[in-house]
């Protein structure tokens, strides 16, 4: 006795982000914790990219570059990978190193993640900042927990009468009989077969109907890339000497984001990037007002050192202090200078003949310039002397929340 196989299903097959088939996860079970695993056969250290990856259904390699990329904020990678590795169990495993409840689990995952935020916060925070790393981490989550997801076809049910349902007074249910089938009647005369007819002209079949989810690489990354890179090309040439205005950096951004959302209206899938090019107008606004808006313009020039302040302060503006006209610098000799504004420019001109022991710091974006030492970036800091020991010496704290700070002869 032989049995035929049965045919296998036609149509493609739903792919699994780790190669395989299998549906896509929805908001639900993103959502449920309780079932995140850590990978044993996508793995580079413990397997926590490689599961948290398939529990998102992303590739693991956006997890793996998060991760390095967060331990630089306040060890924020290091606090989310270490508690997975120590919360989550591996594939196949019913307990964790640190074993606990499903529930329990979810809500110490939770925690973990609002205490790697609070790290992230604390060290991207300024006084005058906005934490972008995290506002990018949370645009992206929020993406992919509202992206949409085909709805799964829902298998029909065969109906079948409930024997135990009222029946309808009067009423006599009866067993059902088929018809009886009619019997085969022979014919007296049988015509001649017909003649030759030529087939039908053949009529393609209606095309099948767009899927829903559309198709195409996810562009919100190549486009990430393209803006760190064209972004590194300009600051590039603003360091060679070109002339670049500090709002061209925005403008790129928002640039790049309209051609790569053209793109995706054609090919690819262009989700995030409008969020990204938000982000991008909203700083190119800041940036034109602030190059249009030049503040107000302080300069102290101290003859003696008894005109001089220990404390300069300015919210908005370029704030100068020039030291050259001071006769007695002797009288300077341990003091300390603190020089503080909001946004701006801050720049002290030291005479000859004076030590001096500087403090710098910006703590948002903004360039440090010190004795011909320069530095640049967000929450900068620089540290430097000048002078000789046998000269008076002056310490100079000086701090800027966005802008530049410099220190020269």
């Amino acid at each position: 006795m032989t049995t035929t196989p049965p045919e296998a299903p036609s149509g493609p097959q739903p792919q699994h982000p780790t190669g395989g088939t299998g549906p896509r996860v929805d908001r639900d079970q993103v959502r449920d914790l309780g079932r995140l695993r850590r990978s044993v056969s996508d793995r580079k250290v413990a397997g926590v990219a490689g599961g948290l990856a398939r529990h998102l259904d992303i590739d693991p390699l956006i997890l793996r570059v998060a991760f390095v990329v967060l331990v630089f904020f306040g060890g924020a990678g290091l606090i989310l990978y270490g508690a997975c590795w120590i919360l989550v169990p591996e594939d196949g495993a019913a307990r964790a190193p640190f074993n606990l409840d499903e529930r329990s689990r979810s809500v110490a995952l939770v925690i973990v993640g609002v205490v790697a935020a609070l790290a992230l916060i604390g060290d991207s925070w300024g006084a005058f900042w906005f934490p972008w790393p995290l506002a990018v981490v949370a645009l992206v989550a929020l993406w992919l927990l509202t992206r949409n997801n085909p709805p799964r076809p829902v298998p029909p049910v065969p109906w079948a009468p409930d024997p135990s349902a009222p029946v309808a007074p009067g009423f006599t249910a009866a067993p059902y009989a088929p018809p009886p089938s009619a019997q085969p009647t022979q014919p007296a005369y049988s015509p001649p077969p017909p003649s030759y007819v030529p087939p039908a002209t053949y009529v393609p079949p209606p095309p099948r109907p767009p899927n829903p989810r559309k198709r195409g690489p996810i562009l919100f990354w190549f486009t990430l890339a393209l803006i760190t890179l064209a972004e590194g090309v300009l600051g590039m040439a603003d360091l060679a000497g070109a002339s670049v205005a500090d709002a061209a950096y925005p403008a790129l951004a928002v640039g790049i984001c309209g051609l790569m959302l053209v793109v995706g209206a054609f090919y690819g899938r262009a989700g995030g990037i409008i969020a990204l090019g938000l982000i991008s107008t909203v700083v190119l606004t800041g940036a034109t007002a602030a190059d249009r808006w030049d503040g107000d313009r302080v300069t102290e020039t101290p003859t003696s050192s008894a005109l001089v302040d220990d404390r300069y302060w300015l919210g908005v503006g370029e704030q100068l202090i020039d030291l050259r006209e001071v006769s007695d610098l002797q009288n300077l000799d341990g003091r300390t200078l603190e020089v503080e504004g909001g946004i701006g420019h801050i720049e002290i001109i030291l005479p000859d003949g004076l030590t001096a022991v500087v403090h710098a710091d910006v703590d948002g974006p903004g360039n440090i310039e010190v004795f011909g030492f320069e530095r640049g970036g967000i929450d900068t800091t620089v540290n430097s002397s000048d002078g000789a020991e046998t000269d008076p010496r002056i310490t100079i704290d000086t701090q800027l929340g966005v802008g530049q700070i410099e220190v020269h002869r």
